[in-house]
């Protein structure tokens, strides 16, 4: 059997022993590779641009000096968009998380979370393109009743999305992984892309968390939960 490719990492944080203890985590799951890491924004944008490989994602802490978590996260999307953010900070608030959705973030991780959570987000992300627990769920959903994205939606026409691709969208919905999906609805993992592309661009958003927003805006899907 053929072993799987490692997913690839990069860790920012300013706080020196917390980014060492972190490093030291991850580097014992041999699914994990950490390319490097970096103590600011600033040093993690110029290593992300003089890199030889980009890394699968980027793990970010939200408060740094120099360029901040944010700042980083929006150049990190706009230059990288194949690299996926998991937003990593100590106040775990629904303003934080929002924010950080609105502009491209996957997941979101308190600073005290536990490791084994920690290697589930980078797993799910990886396999998946992003992750909410329950927490970050919920605020996802109180955030679009106050429309925190701020993009005005008309109503939905369902003309606009092919019956296909609604199958898709609510699979992902359900965090299914592209395997998953191809086979609960018989198509290849190549079609599923192709479906998945497509509705990233029906619905102009960065990457599967934004199709989620999309969906729950639209109320394509209800989810209790996100999984």
């Amino acid at each position: 059997m053929e072993k799987m490719n490692k997913i690839t990492l990069v860790l920012a944080d300013d706080e020196l022993l917390f980014r060492q203890g972190l490093r030291a985590i991850l580097s014992k799951h041999e699914d994990f590779e950490i390319l490097f890491d970096s103590s600011d924004g600033a040093d993690l944008v110029s290593q992300l641009r003089e890199a030889n490989t980009l890394p699968d994602i980027v793990i970010i802490d939200l408060k740094m000096p120099e360029l901040n978590g944010v700042e980083a996260t929006k150049i990190i999307i706009e230059e990288f968009p194949e690299v996926k953010i998991i937003a990593l900070t100590s106040y775990f608030s629904k303003p934080f998380i929002l924010n950080m959705f609105s502009i491209g973030a996957v997941a979101y991780l308190a600073k005290n979370s536990t490791p084994s959570l920690m290697v589930k987000t980078i797993q799910e992300v990886a396999s998946k393109g992003f992750y909410y627990d329950d927490q970050v769920f919920k605020y996802i959903q109180e955030g679009l009743l106050g429309g925190f994205n701020n993009r005005p939606m008309s109503k939905f026409d369902k003309s606009f999305i092919s019956k296909r691709e609604l199958e898709v969208l609510e699979l992902i919905c359900r965090q299914y992984t592209t395997v998953e999906i191809g086979d609960s609805l018989f198509i290849s993992p190549r079609t599923v892309e192709g479906h998945r592309n497509s509705l990233f661009l029906k619905t102009d958003s960065k990457n599967s968390a934004g199709l989620v927003v999309f969906a729950l805006q639209n109320d394509i899907v209800k989810l209790d939960i996100p999984f």
